[in-house]
């Protein structure tokens, strides 16, 4: 059956025209042609996602029923949405396709042939092709002869509900997601990371129920074949530090785990932009050229790139093939990891630049998922604020966050795998007192793990978080490693670390029930 013949079954009609997996070239004329985009200093397309610079978690709803409602955890992050509901958003976004030209690309998410899934995105602009080429995994024209896809996705980005207030939905926006018919439907918004993370989400539903682990974080490998995998919250240092020049990238975001080893589910990287600096990250800034795709930056008439320019927003990124990246992993696999890091950008100045972590405690901050905002990020923030997002990656977990802790217990207790707690935010002082960590230091931190240097280091205990850290550490001015060491204001230390724990202890409360088998506050801190 063609493309358009299945498109016309699904419920789309009178199309003008087909673009069906179009290469980069063909993709790069027709956002040109369309006026979608502008060519930059360096050849790549910038284009502006509209009002949405960034998601709309409070608009993504699964359809409530089942058998998938006894597995998704329904609450803050997953909202149920009635069938009828969905059917209704459904028609209307098929309405709204039909008649137009329209993009089609079929691709895979997750490198490892035992647990990839197969994508179609269907969308109405040029650009979000292009971005769907970038960020998955481009099927070989062999696969692409008998491609069936597992699950759908519709971008009807010009589609709006204006039945929401009826409905009881959030917003005109929607992000729904109909798990026994695998098809999901993004109406209302242009931003190109909800397909992205609509995907994700589905990986971290249909994995797990196959005893799979879905990950959000970034993994390289050494030549060794020693593979690393780093956790952590938007602007901890995921990308960044996981692109290393003498490591080969296996991905920057989103990983699985099975029983071969670690896989990406993409095929290229998504990075921040936001004061790019070539000399800081030198892969990244190096990877945006012809093919990649910038959303939301300030350039001049000539095409000149403004990295520092926040007007539009902070959220500036790029879209790239991983092969833009030099030191690539060809096969976006590895072994069992040997290492993994937590990052979290600690705005209170508390954490260490480094600690070794027991099982108990890496079962801990998984499940705590911590980072802090810092003023200036958003309006009303005039001081740092706790962000604890379950498993480092909260709002794209439908099942409970127990879940994927259990798994990842699991695979730490069999392959033997060493766990670490990397703070890349403030050292000397809270945000605004403090500084942050150079890259510099954080670097030699991650450099003294994946070597193995840092397990010959003398470690020692700092109080209320009884974390492990080394009294020295090669590259690091050791003054910093043991955080109230590098506190002019030793009391404020002392206070502030307090305040901290109490947030940890308070957030942990919801893991804790009678019997728990994750109740692992005794890893956590303890205020005398």
């Amino acid at each position: 059956m063609s493309i358009v013949n299945e498109l016309n079954k699904a419920g789309i009609k009178d199309i003008k025209k087909v673009y069906h997996n179009l290469d980069y070239d063909e993709l790069y004329n027709l956002e040109l042609k369309n006026n979608e985009g502008i060519v930059t200093e360096n050849g790549a397309v910038t284009i502006d996602t509209g009002i949405f610079t960034g998601r709309s978690p409070k608009d993504k709803y699964f359809v409530n029923q089942p058998p998938s409602n006894k597995y998704i955890a329904w609450g803050e992050i997953n909202h149920p949405i009635k069938k009828e509901v969905f059917d209704k958003l459904f028609e209307k976004s098929k309405k709204g396709l039909s008649g137009k030209e329209l993009y089609v690309q079929d691709a895979f998410c997750g490198a490892s042939e035992n647990s990839k899934k197969s994508i179609r995105v269907v969308s109405e602009i040029a650009w979000q092709a292009h971005f769907v080429k970038n960020m998955l995994i481009t099927p070989t024209e062999k696969e692409l002869e008998n491609f069936k896809p597992d699950f759908t996705l519709y971008m009807a980005s010009t589609t709006v509900n204006d039945e929401w207030k009826k409905q009881g939905l959030n917003s005109e926006v929607f992000v729904v997601f109909d798990i026994e018919e695998n098809i999901a439907v993004i109406g209302g918004t242009w931003y190109g990371g909800e397909i992205k993370k609509g995907v994700f989400s589905m990986m971290n539903y249909w994995l797990p129920l196959e005893g799979k682990l879905g990950m959000h974080c970034s993994a390289n490998v050494g030549k060794d074949g020693d593979s690393a995998l780093f956790f952590g919250l938007s602007g901890t240092g995921k990308t960044t530090l996981s692109t290393d020049p003498n490591r080969a990238l296996i991905g920057d975001d989103e990983h699985g785990w099975d029983d071969k080893g670690i896989f990406n589910f993409e095929g290229g990287c998504y990075a921040k932009v936001i004061n790019l600096d070539k000399d800081s990250e030198p892969e990244i800034y190096g990877a945006i050229k012809r093919n990649a795709l910038l959303e939301n930056i300030v350039i001049d008439n000539e095409g000149h790139i403004d990295y520092n320019d926040k007007s539009k927003t902070e959220n500036t990124r790029v879209s790239y093939p991983i092969c833009h990246i030099e030191n690539h992993c060809a096969t976006l696999q590895a072994g069992h990891p040997k290492n993994i890091i937590f990052l979290t950008a600690d705005a209170f100045g508390v954490l260490p630049p480094v600690s070794k972590l027991t099982k108990e405690q890496a079962m801990y901050y998984f499940l705590s998922g911590y980072t802090a905002k810092v003023a200036g990020t958003e309006r009303g923030i005039t001081e740092p604020v706790a962000t604890f997002s379950s498993c480092f990656g909260e709002p794209f977990l439908p099942l409970h966050p127990t879940v994927y802790a259990k798994l990842l217990g699991e695979k730490i207790d069999k392959h033997k795998v060493n766990v670490f707690l990397v703070n890349t935010g403030w050292s000397g002082g809270s945000y605004g007192v403090g500084k942050r960590m150079s890259i510099k230091a954080t670097r030699s931190c991650i450099n003294a793990i994946l070597d193995g240097s840092i397990n010959t280091s003398e470690f020692e205990l700092v109080p209320v978080f009884n974390l492990s850290v080394p009294k020295t550490l090669n590259g690091v001015d050791s003054n910093i490693l043991n955080p109230r060491n590098s506190w002019e204001d030793k009391k404020g230390y002392d206070k502030t670390r307090d305040k901290l724990a109490k947030m940890f202890i308070d957030n942990f409360k919801k893991y804790i029930t009678e019997n728990s088998e994750y109740d692992y506050s005794n890893a956590g801190p303890k205020i005398v």
